[in-house]
């Protein structure tokens, strides 16, 4: 598992403490409250409570928003809770995320022997682990210790490693001292201290800001989501818990076609030329069926057809074992696969029964579900395209083909009032004939409007780890086979072997 949306690791990061006190015996809590904007609008607010006595500092921090998606609205929150003595020292921490129906919950707990017992319930499915601290690394009242000693040197950096209970794992993060500054915030106008923390990532750095106040608590954080100011300012609770306003985040993500892609073009090879605004040295990924190629400053050339080997490096042994959003060991998801393909011999055929099986299993076509996991989509049998791939993924691993969830974008002739447009989009890789090949559920169909930009195990996320990219993306041209086909293609167009997507799945 890695980090959680550029939302949720802006909650990990905020540095909200403990006032600083003689320790009592009855513990003392504090409550801060903050207003959560996206782009000036405001989607939803952040409680922080922190709770200290008896030598033992808790925090914890509760983000709710409201996204709306096609006009549905989406209701995400997260809770996350660190446990620490009062010089900063890990004891254990929490986190609940609701994205659908079912909420994700995580729960760490100090052994004796300094190790710590995990208990992840994501699906209704519960799954415990050990986990060896990582050397360093700070819970939150660690890091505002750490970022209050040096908020006294301007121009300073230095390194903090940053645990995120989320994902159980550690982020090295570069702190840049800035300096003291005069901040507004609604109803007040305060002197806090700038410090920057850049976390660096395959494509491109993840920046935020923080803005602290005399005791090393955040008062203004921002960050970027979907190519917007993602703020949280501090306030008073009616200003926190004031009315959300109704943000769009698909219409943020969309990219627009330079030209009409008419069914026909979908199954021919297609060449794109795309800018990204990004500092990454290669933002978009190869596969079996995509190959990515720098033409300038940040100018790029995608080829996308049907699936050749050597694209990508082979399954690794995680690409066929259970976890805790693809469920492949749970008799449910594995009872349904076997119905699902029958008699079905080879992997290849499998994958068609699976692959055809799920876009008929899910009967409601809802996009209020914000991401659920393998098992719960056998419950409620409803989602979007997430839920079809996070179901297709753990039934094929279940049946012994290693696979994938892969996060990228679309084509759509008209989706809500936009025309001519590439959407956010998830499907999946399985490794068929000794080469990955893809199949979407949801669209019943692959074809060569699939932008890949990531793949995964199941985990949101790869999904929502993409948005920045979704909104720093141009596509200037798109460019049908025969429109080059005295030219050496970078990607050869392979036979095709049977099936109707001419090679490919889906």
């Amino acid at each position: 598992m890695r980090r959680p949306t550029a939302t949720l690791l802006l909650v990990l990061l905020l540095c909200s403490a403990p006032w600083v006190m003689a320790d009592t015996a009855a513990p003392t809590v504090e409550t801060t409250w903050m207003s959560v904007l996206l782009g000036g609008r405001k989607i939803g607010h952040l409680q922080i409570d922190r709770e200290h006595g008896q030598g033992v500092v808790t925090t914890t921090q509760t983000l709710s928003i409201m996204l709306n998606r096609s006009g549905k609205s989406i209701p995400l929150s997260n809770m996350i809770r660190s446990v620490e003595t009062t010089d900063g020292q890990p004891l254990g921490f929490a986190s609940r995320t609701s994205m659908s129906s079912m909420d994700s919950v995580i729960d760490g707990q100090r052994q004796p022997d300094g190790s710590y017992k995990v208990t992840i319930t994501v699906g209704g499915a519960t799954r415990q682990s050990s986990l060896i601290w990582p050397s360093g690394a700070l819970l939150n009242d660690g890091q505002r210790r750490a970022m209050l000693e040096a908020s006294h040197q301007p121009g300073l950096h230095y390194p903090l490693q940053m645990f995120d209970p989320a994902s159980q794992q550690a982020m090295d993060v570069a702190v840049e001292v800035i300096g003291n500054e005069s901040v507004a915030l609604p109803g007040s106008t305060e002197i806090l201290n700038h410090q920057r923390q850049r976390l660096h990532q395959l494509r491109g750095d993840q920046v935020m800001d923080l803005w602290l106040d005399e005791r090393g608590q955040a008062r203004k954080g921002v960050i970027s989501m979907l190519g917007q100011q993602l703020e949280m300012l501090a306030c008073s609770q009616a200003c926190a818990m004031a009315p959300v306003q109704d943000v769009d985040m698909f219409h943020a993500a969309m990219v627009a076609s330079p030209r009409p892609l008419t069914p026909d073009l979908r199954e021919t090879f297609l060449r794109y030329r795309v800018r990204i605004q990004s500092s990454s040295a290669q933002p978009l990924i190869n596969t079996d069926e995509q190959r990515v190629r720098r033409l300038g400053d940040k100018e790029w050339q995608i080829d996308i057809g049907p699936a050749y080997s050597g694209g990508q490096a082979p399954p690794q042994p995680e690409d066929l074992q259970a976890n805790a959003w693809l469920q492949s060991d749970a008799p449910a998801i594995r009872d349904l696969a076997a119905k699902a393909i029958g008699n079905a011999s080879s992997d290849r055929q499998k994958m068609r029964r699976l692959r055809s099986f799920v876009s008929q299993y899910i009967t409601q076509h809802g996009l209020d579900v914000g991401y659920a996991s393998a098992l719960e989509v056998v419950s409620t049998r409803q989602g979007d395209c997430t839920e079809y791939s996070v179901l297709l993924a753990a039934m094929a691993r279940a049946e012994g083909i290693p696979a994938r969830v892969v996060t990228g974008m679309v084509y759509a002739d008209r989706y809500a009032d936009a025309s001519r447009v590439f959407l956010p989009h998830a499907w999946v890789q399985a490794w068929i004939d000794g080469r990955w090949q893809s199949y979407d559920a949801a669209l019943h169909h692959f074809d060569s409007t699939h932008i890949a930009l990531d793949t995964g195990d199941g985990d949101p996320w790869h999904f929502f780890a993409a948005t920045d990219l979704f909104s720093a993306m141009q596509i200037e041209e798109v460019m049908p086979s025969w429109e080059f086909m005295g030219t050496t293609p970078t990607m050869p167009i392979a036979a095709p072997t049977g099936n109707a997507g001419g090679g490919r799945g889906g």
